[in-house]
């Protein structure tokens, strides 16, 4: 008998006990299907994270300034003089890997156009901000030298500022008030969607920062160039290390602390979102190496049923064995069905991973990505199963003797 022959008696065989047939497949099914499921859900995890580094710009540290201790309590980080703009030239002047550093002041206010308001994250920039977060203009223009240094009231909006205010009207010209101030808006920013916590990076307003220092957030004679963070984008990647033992040495002592806490903390973001990442791959591996236990038992499952089915069929081997079928003959048929089995059981099990995959990017926003090899390996990994567990049960019905095989009641 040729294989397609084995494959159309197998295929019969199993038609014959349809329902048994597809409640032995179950283990395989739910096991290939949350194998891929797992692992699809932790390479787009991993996927957001390389999108996340590539909106903050690659190479990013950010230097915050620590809050300070005032009559006991603790004032907010930025309040008092810590990191000024100094210290962020200082950065990019005297550190030579550094390709920029921009120094922010971010305040909280209302935007109010027309009947409209909303509440966005307000940052005092300057034109150093677009190159450090790989931000653009799309529409609009960028601040003017004049405008940076004599505090205007000029804005540039977010992707999500814009659609809660202007809709689908264009924003350029516009006056809208901050806090109660009016400020034109000049442009308006690319949109980056939301970062791996879930937060809108659209959802904010750039203006000068001596606006937002002097207009909004206020400004003290004892820190009159306060800022609350610095981000400094590095050349290179592996020049990370480096520079961030240089700021530190710089910041170290230019920012002298009496009190023996460091005035600053510096932040590798990039660092964190990969650690983040691969934490995240390392549980999605465990889920997924949990999953593979239920195709084990589904094998095991397959492996019984094939003895069952091997018992109830012994008249048939026998009649078989006497009419010239050899041995090795019956030996491929049974393992032909537990292959078959298995396979079928993959590829339902694919299909439902594809849908529940698809499902949770459509109703719950869950970046999954189902890669060939993710696909070839369960597939795989399944028709081997049934050729582990389908060899007892096929060896055991070669080894039947023709006489004692038809005697079998």
């Amino acid at each position: 008998m040729n294989m397609l022959t084995l494959l159309a008696v197998a295929w019969s065989a199993l038609k014959v006990n349809l329902m048994r047939s597809i409640l032995t497949m179950l283990g395989i099914i739910i096991g290939v299907s949350a194998v891929i499921i797992m692992l699809a859900l932790g390479e787009g995890a991993r996927y957001d994270v390389d999108q996340q580094i590539k909106s903050l710009g690659g190479n990013v540290f950010i230097v915050f300034a620590r809050g300070r201790f005032s009559g006991g309590a603790r004032e907010s980080s930025g309040s008092r003089q810590g990191l000024t703009e100094q210290d962020a030239l200082a950065i990019e002047q005297q550190i030579p890997q550094v390709n920029v550093a921009a120094p922010t002041l971010r305040a909280s206010g209302q935007l109010i156009y027309g009947n409209m308001n909303w509440a966005p994250e307000i940052n005092g920039v300057d034109n150093r901000i677009f190159a450090a977060q790989s931000w653009s203009v799309v529409a609009g223009r960028d601040f003017s030298t004049t405008e940076l240094n004599t505090a205007a009231r000029v804005a540039i909006i977010g992707q999500t500022v814009k659609r809660e205010l202007f809709a689908e009207s264009d924003p350029i010209g516009q006056t809208i008030r901050v806090n109660k101030m009016p400020v034109t808006i000049i442009g308006v920013l690319n949109g980056k969607g939301q970062n791996t916590q879930g937060n809108d990076q659209d959802d904010l307003i750039f203006m000068p920062l001596s606006t937002v220092r002097k207009r909004i957030a206020g400004t003290t004679l004892s820190s009159p160039t306060a800022i609350r963070s610095i981000i400094v984008q590095v050349e290179h990647e592996q020049d990370m290390d480096y520079v961030q033992q240089e700021i530190d040495s710089l910041l170290s002592q230019r920012l002298r602390s009496t009190t023996g806490e460091s005035p600053f903390r510096i932040f590798n973001l990039s660092q964190m979102i990969s650690t983040r990442s691969e934490t995240m791959q390392i549980f999605n591996g465990l889920l997924a190496a949990v999953a593979s236990v239920s195709l084990l038992v589904g094998g095991i499952g397959i492996m019984n049923i094939m003895l069952v089915s091997v018992t109830e069929r012994t008249r048939e081997i026998g009649l078989r064995m006497a009419v010239g079928a050899e041995p090795k003959v019956i030996l491929k048929q049974f393992l032909i069905e537990a292959v078959l089995l298995c396979g079928m059981g993959g590829l339902i099990g694919l299909l439902l991973a594809v849908a529940v995959t698809q499902g949770l990017a459509h109703f719950a926003d869950y970046t999954a990505i189902i890669q060939p090899r993710v696909v070839l390996m369960s597939l795989g990994f399944s028709c081997l199963i049934g050729v582990f567990f389908g060899y007892y049960p096929a060896t055991k019905a070669a080894k039947l003797q023709p006489i004692d095989a038809l005697r079998y009641e």
